[in-house]
């Protein structure tokens, strides 16, 4: 299965920024994509239209959301509803970002209704998981993600397909912060997490992507490539500049 190479563009860009942004990004990227990597933007939802229409025609493209609702409609005033994104032209969303998680409150039970309902509404999720640096500094790792993989993936249905879910492993410690987890920090984190798929999914369980995410660079992205159970990344602040991002795809 191809690498997931994921922008995460969080609240940033207006529309003509975004869409000039994802012009550039396939226009680095025409002709020199390699083969094994699939590119996924993920922008503002008022930046989904104008991104949308940049990557039409794309090959190897894919348009992403940020968030949603776990409804199909209702009077959640201020939220989305998974279909609406479809109807945009988003294949893929994210959940349980720490961001989500640590700053608007989103507890285990809410990132996993929201990855089970995003599933069943035709959507490929990536369920994000990561600890923070004093759970790390305590020891918690392995409890902390087994805490958030239980809960994330627990009404995904045993017969999902590995291209419709993926794992981000994000340490929150080392988000917009510069700091990045080293190779065997990275190695054990992905360990832990493949080891949980396996015995959740069986054989899927083995061939559903790991990314990782977290201060990923240009100048960092082969090494963490290459790194086992990395099956992609989540980037966010170099994935804002079309150059910059271009290199961490082709990496």
């Amino acid at each position: 299965m191809k690498k997931l190479m994921a922008a995460n563009w969080k609240m940033y860009k207006l529309r003509g920024e975004a869409a000039a942004t994802a012009a550039a990004l396939v226009a680095c990227l025409a002709g020199k994509l390699p083969a094994d990597r699939e590119v996924l933007v993920i922008p503002p939802f008022t930046a989904l239209g104008g991104v949308g229409e940049a990557l039409a025609g794309a090959h190897g493209f894919a348009l992403g959301a940020q968030n949603f609702y776990p409804s199909p409609q209702g009077a959640f005033t201020g939220e989305i509803a998974p279909e609406m994104l479809t109807d945009a032209g988003c294949r893929y969303a994210l959940a349980g970002h720490s961001e989500r998680r640590h700053i608007l409150g989103e507890d285990d039970a809410m990132v996993g209704r929201k990855t089970a309902f995003g599933l069943a509404s035709g959507l490929s999720m990536i369920l994000c998981v990561g600890e923070k640096v004093e759970e790390r500094q305590a020891g918690q790792l392995e409890a902390v993600l087994a805490r958030q993989l239980t809960a994330g993936l627990a009404d995904v249905p045993a017969d999902v397909t590995p291209e419709a879910l993926a794992v981000a492993y994000e340490p929150v410690w080392a988000i917009g912060t510069g700091l990045t987890a080293g190779p065997e920090e990275i190695a054990g984190a992905h360990a832990v997490v493949r080891a949980f798929l396996v015995k959740r999914f069986g054989a899927v369980g083995s061939k559903i992507r790991i990314l990782y995410g977290g201060s990923v660079k240009p100048g960092n992205a082969g090494q963490i490539l290459g790194i086992d159970n990395v099956d992609g990344v989540l980037v966010g602040g170099a994935s804002l500049d079309a150059d910059s991002f271009a290199a961490i795809v082709a990496a």
